[in-house]
């Protein structure tokens, strides 16, 4: 039985109409379920009894669990139940330009790259629509704020369960539902070239970021695993042509790790590789975790490389650093309390 959060309002008024009743109780449900914020279908009070019986025959109304919350400044790191025990997490981040939360889009990740926490626990399965959008109603209940930014960026490779997470940004970009903005939502892939070009040709307008973090093959190799299927020549050319249709900017993600990817002739040689790319690129201090080796670069190299950049003309910004007491590592929280830590 799916979960009444698994649905877009167009699967709802199709769900109406096989039961033979007017579609615009799509809207009324929608309307409960993120207007009203009920938790069951008992408190859908202009609905039908005999309506409210069959949605409770055909759809779960069910929410996760919060295990843990973990609090920082302008930080907030939950650690989330899912209903077979597997746990994900989500990140509450407070910007100048509002909130931004980072979900989680699979249990695990399968794309081994060699600095990620997440990396180190396989992927068991894939997030189903409800369980990434459940942690923004129940963050946004819990801290009793408006969420109005939405990166997948968490725990898992968004593009390695696309269906899934093409169906969230349906539930979620709905005008009558949760109503948030195409861009404010940011889909971070690692570089799965294929799902970027099918992505390219969807319509959605949300924001595209690209997981870099190394300016040539033989580095991207180590690193990342994925650049061995499609390397950055393949990646490159289809960040070119997804601009080209969509006309729309992309985000290179550059982790700074100390010795490994953060000198000026890397630098230089990273502002070579996205000349003429309509983009910028987000350099991130790495955040350190007691499972990996790998250290985060000094503020001097991070600036250094940062000036490099600049002088070439290259779009950059530093990640402000978030959660350093609050395990900030992507991963880091659901390790460690498997761990028993």
């Amino acid at each position: 039985m799916k979960n009444i959060y698994d649905n877009s309002l167009k699967d709802l008024e199709m769900y109406f109409d096989t039961i033979n009743e007017k579609k615009f109780k799509a809207l009324q449900v929608y309307d409960w379920l993120y207007k009203k914020r009920v938790k069951s279908f008992d408190e859908m009070t202009n609905i039908k009894k005999d309506v409210i019986e069959k949605l409770k025959d055909n759809f779960k109304f069910e929410r996760l669990e919060i295990i843990k919350r973990l609090d920082d400044v302008d930080v907030h790191k939950y650690l989330f139940k899912l209903y077979d025990g597997n746990k994900v997490e989500a990140v509450l981040m407070m910007h100048d330009y509002g909130t931004s939360l980072c979900i989680s889009t699979e249990v695990g990740c399968n794309m081994s790259c060699a600095f990620c926490e997440s990396g180190r626990l396989k992927k068991v399965r894939n997030l189903e629509p409800n369980e990434m959008v459940l942690p923004i109603l129940q963050i946004e209940d819990d801290l009793k704020i408006r969420i109005s930014h939405v990166v997948l960026m968490g725990i898992g490779e968004p593009f390695d369960n696309y269906n899934n997470v093409m169906k969230f940004l349906d539930i979620v970009n709905e005008p009558k539902g949760l109503e948030l903005g195409s861009r404010h939502i940011t889909i971070s892939t690692c570089g799965v070239v294929d799902k970027i070009l099918e992505f390219m040709n969807n319509g959605k307008q949300v924001n595209l970021a690209v997981s870099l973090h190394a300016p040539n093959d033989e580095l991207r190799n180590k690193l990342m695993p994925i650049n061995r299927v499609y390397n950055l020549k393949k990646l490159m050319s289809a960040i070119r042509e997804y601009i080209k249709v969509t006309n729309r900017r992309v985000t290179f993600e550059y982790i700074m790790l100390r010795g490994i990817n953060d000198n000026v002739e890397q630098a230089l040689e990273l502002s070579n590789l996205v000349k003429g790319i309509n983009c910028y690129i987000n350099l991130i201090p790495y955040n350190e975790t007691s499972h990996i080796e790998f250290k985060k670069s000094s503020k001097e190299r991070i600036m250094a490389f940062y000036d490099c950049l600049k002088k070439n003309g290259v779009n950059v910004t530093i990640r402000r650093e978030f959660g350093s007491k609050v395990m900030a590592a992507c991963g880091q929280l659901r390790s460690n309390y498997e761990e028993g830590k």
